[in-house]
């Protein structure tokens, strides 16, 4: 819904091995983001996604519901799986009832590509497209990182970092400011804390202080009615205020 471009996994406990809590979350991630018909072949059957059935379609506009060949539209985008390779040409399943051509140009098998339609018929043909050049928002890519917070934030990648926590000040309080600079801002990180400890005390854990590493330390929801906020409640909340912001 607020066209996030990267979900950043990382470690909140340093003295922990969490990579098979990382992994969990970045397989479910990987596979909510796969168009629906493209999952049993870029997913093996693992206990990991035993309940991924339950899990609520996302309807991105690289989630098409069209499955037939006459539904295809010149000019649309597709993500696609390469199925079969010849000397110079390639096979894509587009989600169709047969697989488009991809004339003149050989990917490896079982690559995951986007591609956009050139030709109809019975076979539709494509061609290959970077996702730079899809002027509607097509899904988002998952970095599951063996870092921690304090590491994320090292490499001066982003020209904001805003961080949640209960302890940070009222948003209403920084409200303009924020608005302001998330309006001009071009690769913005959204911090949440884990479950059980927020960014406060992780970050305390690295002897570091939020208000030297982040640009905004906000509480979104003051006076919050609960002991805490689930993660996936600080999500929906925090983008939904940004997303006003930036209209």
């Amino acid at each position: 819904m607020f066209r996030v471009d990267q979900i950043i996994v990382y470690r909140d406990m340093l003295d922990v091995s969490q990579q098979v809590d990382v992994k969990l979350i970045q397989t479910i991630l990987e596979y909510m983001e796969t168009p629906q018909y493209l999952r049993r072949r870029l997913f093996s059957i693992v206990p990991e996604l035993q309940y991924a059935g339950t899990l609520p379609p996302l309807r991105t506009p690289h989630h098409p519901t069209a499955n037939r060949i006459m539904d295809l539209r010149l000019g649309e985008f597709r993500e696609g799986m390469v199925v079969s390779v010849s000397k110079e040409d390639s096979l894509v399943d587009i989600g169709v009832e047969q697989p488009a051509l991809l004339q003149g140009t050989t990917v490896k098998p079982n690559s995951r590509v986007t591609v956009k339609i050139i030709g109809l018929g019975k076979q539709p043909k494509v061609e290959l497209t970077d996702r730079t050049e899809i002027k509607t928002y097509w899904g988002y890519k998952v970095s599951a990182q063996n870092i921690s917070f304090g590491q994320l934030l090292k490499p001066s990648q982003f020209d904001l970092v805003i961080v949640t926590s209960r302890k940070g000040k009222s948003i209403a309080s920084v409200l303009d400011d924020l608005a302001a600079r998330w309006k001009n801002s071009n690769k913005t990180l959204v911090a949440f804390g884990a479950p059980t400890h927020g960014l406060y005390e992780i970050a305390e854990r690295e002897h570091l202080r939020l208000e030297d590493v982040a640009d905004f330390v906000v509480n979104i929801i003051p006076n919050q009615a609960t002991e805490t906020v689930r993660t996936e409640e600080a999500v929906y909340t925090t983008l939904s205020i940004l997303n006003v912001l930036g209209q």
